[in-house]
Parts: structure tokens; C-alpha cells; sequence
């Protein structure tokens, strides 16, 4: 799998998407141009999307070009539904700061994440993840906190909300999932299991975990949804996965942090701060100086700081794997924002496999055979 992948990000040319993070990042080495039509020259106002309570027009998932990902054969039990980090950045001030859902660059830098954090999955389920329209991170971030989430549940939220029960509707035919997102795709799933699930109750009763990666969830969010809960261990199934991985030095503040953070460790699967060692960590899939994707093994310890509600990793090199230097002004010093799931692949993908065989286990009535996918 992993030779298969690596092959696949480098036919891309676009892996340095993923060296400036997910959410609110900077693509900093991408110099190539956006289409015309996301370059005339208008006003910044007569270019703000909508916000959220506004009227919005979805994407139109029954297209199959809108879907990143979608099966012609179903495999597995299980599926998982992905929803990318932040893959689009305008080149021009005044040009929109949210992406067309056929833009160039956006498409592209989705695959790198599939191929990238999206395999880690692979082995898990039927891999499901539709292109939805994202907003430019360095104009977002100019924004109030109020008004980001104004502005994140408005045209994102729209997109991936149709893409979530179209996939529900038309796709899933009740097998159990596990929904996986990081930052600004971990974002997204928060309104899934908040808004989607409420507005549709039973769906929830299939969901074999959430992994909402690089981007925090707190404890009063669990306190408001109880049709989910904060995962407590490695086997506990209907349960959501979240940490943001920081170094032991880290003082800043994300911006994918929230008051009242939970984490749980991605290596031995506690929360009460016992250290898991860099022995313990079944494997990172990281960039190596060639810029090809690699295991690497003896890479990152964690520790959940519990007060924080942060991840720390103190063995790796800080100066090699942090966010970028360009980055400072959103991710500060000490942030491994763009590596959060690339540390912890393997244990990831263990997990993953571990809570399917869990929740199947429990639910002998959701096995499925092989089938021809809709």
C-alpha cells in the first residue's frame, strides 16, 4: 500500500500542499495560477460568500465528478466518509476567497490528502469523500472568531451536509461507517454529528467512530450531542477520536483550539496523560528529504496534556516537522498541525480496523456481502 501511495502523491506535483497543514493553511510553494474566472478583477465585498442562515445552492452530489472518492464495488462491512483539510488558497486579493467546486488546485491538492491521510483508512471501509467548497484560509483567519464560523457553516457546511445525506441516502444502504476529517474537513464533520445526526435520528446508531483530527472538540460540545460520546479507550465504538499534536515547548495558541478541549492519545489510547513512547508508535508515513512519503518508525512519542487538551510530541525534530515558518501568524511555534495524522498513521490505521471489528462484532446484523455499488 504504501509504495502504491507514494507513487500516487508524487504523479500528482502536488505534495507541498501538505507541508503548510490543513485548516487555515498557507499553500506557500504552489505558484500556479487560478482560473480567470476566480482572478477578474471585483470587489472583495461583491466576492464574500454567503454565511450561515443564508440561502445557499449545494453542490449536486448526484453528479459523479463532484465526489473525490466513491466505490464502483463495495468491499468491505464498513465505509468511511472523508472530508479533506484545506486545499484551496487564492492568488489575487481580489479574487474569491471560497473555492468553485471544479477548481484546479483545490482537486488536486484533495487527492494528495487522499492519498496521504485517506489511505490510513483504506483498510477500514469503502472510501467515500466528495470535493466541497472551501474557504481561503489567510482571509478567513482576518475575520472575528464569530464571523469565521459564520462563514464556515455557511457555504462549506452547505456542501458537505448534501454530500452527507446523498451519500446516506443513495450510497450507504445501512452499513456502519466511521467519519474522517482533518482541520478544516474535521470542522465539517462537527456539523455532521451535531446537525446532521440530530436531524436524522437512528443515523447516528451506525456510526463506528468519528476521527476529528486537528481540530479540537470539547467537552461542553459532548454535554450539547450526547448521540455521540468522547472516545475513553481503544475499543469503544460510536465514539469521536480528536486531538491537535503540539511540541513539548508549544506555549501559542491554535486556531483549530477551543476552550475546553479533549484529547485522547493516538498510541495507547489514553486520556489521563501517561506517555506512550515513540517505541510504542506503530509507524509514521512522513516526507523524507526526496519529498516521498515513507514509514518511518521511532518518530513521535504523545502525551495528552490534559489541561490543554493537546497532544505533545517531544521526540520528533521541531525544526523538521513543525508547520513552516511562513505559516507563524495562524500556527505559532511548536505546532505539528501538518502532521497530525502523519505521525500517528499506523496506529491510526490499527485503530481504525480495530473499532470495525469492534462495533461488527457487537452487530452481527449489520454483516454485509460483496455487492455492486449504486
Amino acid at each position: 500500500m504504501e509504495e502504491k501511495m507514494k507513487k500516487l502523491v508524487i504523479g500528482l506535483l502536488v505534495v507541498v500542499v501538505l507541508g503548510v497543514g490543513g485548516y487555515y493553511a498557507y499553500t506557500t510553494m504552489n505558484n500556479k495560477e487560478e482560473p480567470k474566472e476566480e482572478t477578474r478583477k471585483t470587489s472583495v465585498k461583491d466576492n464574500e460568500p454567503e454565511k450561515a442562515g443564508e440561502t445557499i445552492k449545494a453542490t449536486d452530489y448526484s453528479d459523479a465528478d463532484n465526489w473525490l472518492s466513491k466505490p464502483t464495488e463495495i468491499t468491505n462491512q464498513a465505509d468511511v466518509f472523508m472530508l479533506y483539510p484545506s486545499a484551496y488558497a487564492r492568488k489575487d486579493k481580489n479574487a474569491s476567497p471560497i473555492a468553485k467546486i471544479d477548481n484546479a488546485s483545490m482537486r488536486a491538492g484533495a487527492q494528495v490528502f487522499l492519498a496521504s491521510q485517506g489511505s490510513a483508512f483504506e483498510t477500514s471501509g469503502n472510501i467515500y469523500a466528495p470535493y466541497y467548497r472551501q474557504l481561503d484560509a489567510n482571509w478567513l483567519l482576518s475575520k472575528s472568531k464569530t464571523e469565521q464560523n459564520e462563514y464556515v457553516d455557511g457555504v462549506p457546511k452547505a456542501d458537505v451536509m448534501a454530500a452527507f445525506d446523498y451519500y446516506i441516502k443513495h450510497e450507504n444502504n445501512n452499513r456502519p461507517f466511521i467519519l474522517v476529517g482533518h482541520s478544516q474537513g474535521a470542522r465539517m464533520l462537527k456539523a455532521i454529528m451535531y446537525d446532521y445526526f440530530k436531524e436524522n435520528p437512528g443515523v447516528s446508531d451506525r456510526m463506528i467512530a468519528s476521527y476529528v483530527i486537528g481540530q479540537s472538540v470539547t467537552q461542553q460540545e459532548m454535554n450539547d450531542n450526547p448521540q455521540v460520546k468522547f472516545a475513553t479507550g481503544a475499543d469503544d465504538t460510536g465514539v469521536v477520536i480528536s486531538y491537535n499534536t503540539v511540541a513539548s515547548d508549544f506555549t501559542g495558541q491554535l486556531p483549530t483550539w477551543d476552550e475546553g478541549a479533549l484529547a485522547i492519545n493516538p498510541i495507547n489510547w489514553t486520556t489521563d496523560g501517561t506517555t506512550a513512547s515513540a517505541a510504542e508508535n506503530l509507524g509514521s508515513y512522513v516526507r523524507n528529504d526526496s519529498g516521498d512519503y515513507t514509514k518511518e518508525m521511532n518518530l513521535a512519542d504523545a502525551t495528552v496534556d490534559a489541561t490543554r487538551g493537546l497532544v505533545v510530541c517531544s521526540t520528533a525534530d521541531e525544526a523538521k516537522y513543525s508547520m513552516p515558518e511562513s505559516t507563524r501568524k495562524i500556527f505559532p511555534q511548536g505546532s505539528y498541525h501538518n502532521n497530525d495524522i502523519s505521525f500517528y498513521y499506523y496506529n491510526l490505521q490499527a485503530n481504525a480496523e480495530n473499532r470495525v471489528a469492534q462495533y461488527l462484532a457487537a452487530h452481527p446484523d449489520q454483516t454485509q456481502t460483496t455487492q455492486t455499488a449504486q
